[in-house]
């Protein structure tokens, strides 16, 4: 009994369950307890900058040819761009068909406060600021920031120009090396207190939103979960059989790191993890360093399924009737704004605003609806984001033969060796 509680699995899945009733029984002691989650995830982000130039830095060195460094990035990026435009094409689809904001009267319902996110110009995003603010005007100021784009341009400059010095550069690659086992051993730590992360922000979930706030959009939000659940198990398990291995297997190799997520509502906690873990299934170094840290930014599935699926459901609340011609336009402009999410603070409804703002034929103040219970879609969309992430990189990986299929068996058997001690 002792060896099941040791399992991080089985912690993080008490610590959720804990979380949810002392956020429902004891609202104001769910509410007290935030800096809990909040201080984890905080730890988490301290050694995000680091490890992602670390890899990305060891991962360009160790490939050495900088035209397969490209032909990567560039796989990765049209992979990302076919994915997300089926995740939003599959959400646009479904809520046409559940129609979830049919019926509902905007002026009845509770609403919260979006003005941080529509004053001044609508929440629109700046594109000339977002692509030159990819540059760091100070190395130092973006790893202190944490700005994971201008982290991984700084890292990739540095890896190209470490590939250059050839057998002089040799040393600094071994040095790096060892630094980044450091860095792992570091998150190693820190991942020992997810539990407590977990039910730090699981009781400030439910004691400050409510299971009531839920219930108007309650439509709204089981259309958005069982969109998700079938672009994982439909999308995500076809693009796995064509590359030949198996979305459930990959699943409970990754299930910590899903609970995780589900307890913190943020995949960035689980990064480092996630990158080691990809690893040790199988894909190289060079593929893990430069695929998972750009999908943080550019490869957002269930992001991109809840941003679509949100527009059609408050063109329904306010009775726009939206003609096909105007939803391949939501398609165009989500294709566009949905990859300054990450960037941007205020993520999702800074994008929604800048969405609607380009439409100008649904009104800005309809996010308020969503605010009551956006905290409680963010979890499906993170999970979902952090599958796809995975997947694709090991699709980019097994397509560039950067994959070793004798490392994943050997992980595989670990975890089965791993589940029946705990058992």
């Amino acid at each position: 009994m002792k060896k099941v509680f040791k399992n991080l699995t089985v912690q993080v899945v008490i610590a959720i369950i804990l979380g949810v009733i002392v956020g429902l029984v004891w609202p104001e002691v769910g509410k007290s307890v935030k800096p809990l989650g909040d201080t984890f995830i905080k730890g988490v982000k301290m050694v995000i900058a680091p490890i992602i130039f670390l890899t990305i830095v060891l991962g360009i060195a160790k490939m050495g040819d900088m035209k397969k460094v490209g032909k990567v990035g560039g796989k990765a990026f049209i992979y990302f761009e076919i994915v997300t435009t089926l995740a939003l094409v599959i959400g646009l689809f479904v809520v046409n068909i559940i129609k979830p904001g049919a019926g509902l009267n905007f002026d009845k319902m509770q609403k919260g406060d979006v003005s941080q996110y529509t004053t001044g110009d609508g929440g629109k995003i700046d594109w000339i600021d977002f692509i030159t603010n990819i540059v760091p005007s100070n190395m130092f100021d973006a790893f202190a920031k944490g700005d994971i784009l201008q982290v991984l341009f700084f890292s990739i400059l540095f890896g190209v120009a470490l590939t250059a010095l050839g057998e002089k550069g040799k040393p600094i690659i071994d040095f790096f090396d060892k630094i980044s086992q450091v860095f792992f051993n570091i998150i190693g730590y820190i991942m020992r207190a997810a539990p407590i992360g977990a039910f730090g922000a699981m009781a400030f979930t439910i004691g400050n939103y409510g299971i009531a706030s839920m219930k108007p959009l309650a439509m709204l939000m089981l259309s958005v979960y069982a969109t998700m659940a079938l672009f994982i198990f439909g999308v995500l398990n076809i693009i796995c059989k064509m590359y030949g291995f198996s979305l459930f297997k990959y699943l409970k190799f990754i299930k910590e790191e899903l609970l995780i997520v589900l307890g913190t509502s943020s995949s960035e906690s689980v990064l480092p993890r996630m990158m080691d873990k990809m690893e040790k299934f199988g894909c190289s170094k060079s593929v893990v360093g430069l695929v998972i840290p750009t999908g943080y930014s550019f490869n957002l599935d269930g992001t991109s399924i809840y941003l679509s699926m949100a527009v059609v459901f408050l063109a329904q609340v306010f009775q726009v009737d939206l003609s096909i011609g105007q939803q391949i336009t939501i398609i165009l402009i989500l294709m566009l704004t949905s990859k300054g999410a990450a960037a941007v603070t205020g993520g999702g409804f800074i994008v929604l605003a800048s969405t609607l703002t380009a439409m100008q034929i649904i009104p800005v103040e309809g996010l308020a609806l969503l605010l009551g219970v956006d905290r409680f879609m963010s979890e499906g969309r993170a999970i979902t984001n952090l599958i796809g992430n995975g997947i694709a990189t090991i699709a980019i990986a097994k397509s560039e033969k950067e994959f070793d299929e004798t490392k994943q068996q050997q992980a595989l058997i670990e975890l089965k060796t791993k589940n029946k001690v705990a058992v």
